[in-house]
């Protein structure tokens, strides 16, 4: 039990709470770029912080910080290195994001469906009465605009 009483004080103890819960620490697996990487069974606090700041950043470490939660710290210069794009990019977070929370619920191909309908709807936002913007050619992460991650749209 995770309650127990301590110096006549009751103390909740999350450290053998979770310890209880004996949850695996590691999830799917996907290969990007020639190098494996294992996800883990739920999103970490610091990339569910960090997916809030980057939303209206440009600041190329701020989405470091957010890939390093959980690809490693070298991840967005290796896969800059490598010619991704900010479509490839954003497919790639949806799909990890989803699978960390549920291992299985999506495949890359539904995750490109979905980025590009979420991306199709952002462009629809303009309304009546506004131009929507025509359709890019997809850029590379460095080149990428002040949201380069789209993480509103995840």
């Amino acid at each position: 039990m995770s309650d127990r009483i301590t110096n006549g004080e009751n103390v909740a103890d999350f450290d053998a709470f979770f310890a209880e819960q004996n949850e695996p620490r590691f999830g799917a697996t996907l290969r990007l770029f020639g190098r494996e990487y294992v996800l883990p069974t739920s999103l970490p606090l610091l990339f569910t912080l960090q997916m809030e700041r980057v939303q209206n950043s440009s600041d190329a470490d701020d989405i470091r910080r957010l890939l390093a939660s959980l690809f490693g710290p070298m991840a967005l210069d290796e896969w800059a290195e490598h010619g991704m794009t900010d479509r490839q990019l954003g497919v790639v977070l949806l799909w990890s994001a989803a699978n960390a929370r549920e291992p299985g619920c999506i495949s890359i191909a539904e995750a490109v469906e979905l980025y590009d309908e979420q991306e199709a709807g952002k462009q629809e936002e303009g309304g009546e009465g506004k131009r929507t913007r025509p359709p890019r050619r997809s850029r590379t992460v460095l080149e990428s605009c002040p949201d380069p991650l789209g993480c509103g749209r995840i």
